[in-house]
């Protein structure tokens, strides 16, 4: 398992945080700091309230009580469109825009020229000769990995990955994996930030830097993977791959 990184860089920071459901909050009461550095894992069983708290963090929802700020500027009182292209976003399925490769990538980045539309699909592990196809007729992987070039194309801060390999195979689960690692680097040259969802305790522990648990709606346990997996809690063990 990974160790945790010291926090270097100020990101979102989440007081008092509510999200109404039912029968019982989707989010009741987070208190969160979440750096803009390295790879912050939000773990914990299915309906816990991750994907929640991801919406939350590139204001596809808006909590019902409590604040959330990124930087030190309340979300509230930031552009929506500059603030998602600061931190960017990746779906559990990847949707691609009718058009080709290029043509996607240009939905991000009007002025992108070729030669850094090849650099990016390089980036991802997907080879430049795709630029031409139909991204409508990639395999899933393929698909998966145009949104995160997409996403890399505004240059954002951070990332907010919503489980983005969850129904891919092992062969691209690993390129992605590795892809993540390589942008969080300190000395990565695009240096970028990552929140990334994920259900798979052995996930967790080969990318995550820090592992947030959650459980109904609540901040379990905080900590490093390998810290969490001797905590006392069992759902917490269970989630960073403890009790296997």
């Amino acid at each position: 398992m990974r160790q945790s990184l010291a926090v270097t860089e100020p990101g979102f920071e989440l007081k008092g945080v509510r999200v109404e459901g039912s029968p019982r909050p989707r989010l009741d009461g987070i208190d969160l700091c979440i750096p803009a550095d390295g790879i912050t894992v939000i773990a914990g069983a299915s309906g816990s309230g991750k994907s929640s708290l991801l919406r939350l963090l590139n204001r596809l929802d808006v909590a019902d009580a409590g604040s959330i700020a990124w930087r030190g500027v309340p979300l509230a009182e930031t552009d929506v469109l500059m603030h998602r292209r600061e931190v960017g976003m990746v779906f559990q399925r990847p949707t691609v825009a009718p058009g080709t490769v290029l043509e996607n990538l240009r939905l991000a980045a009007i002025d992108l020229d070729e030669e850094a539309a090849a650099d990016l699909c390089s980036l991802v592990n997907l080879d430049p000769n795709f630029l031409g196809r139909s991204a409508t007729e990639l395999s899933g992987g393929e698909k998966q990995r145009v949104c995160l070039a997409r996403t890399i194309a505004t240059g954002p801060a951070m990332i907010l990955a919503d489980e983005p390999t969850s129904s891919l195979d092992p062969e691209v689960t690993e390129k992605i994996e590795d892809l993540a690692r390589r942008l969080a680097h300190p000395e990565s040259p695009m240096q970028v930030g990552w929140v990334w969802v994920s259900h798979d305790p052995g996930q967790v522990g080969r990318v995550a830097d820090r592992v947030v648990v959650l459980s109904e709606g609540k901040v379990a346990a905080e900590g490093s993977a390998e810290e969490l997996s001797s905590h006392e809690a069992s759902d917490v063990r269970r989630a960073v791959g403890g009790d296997r």
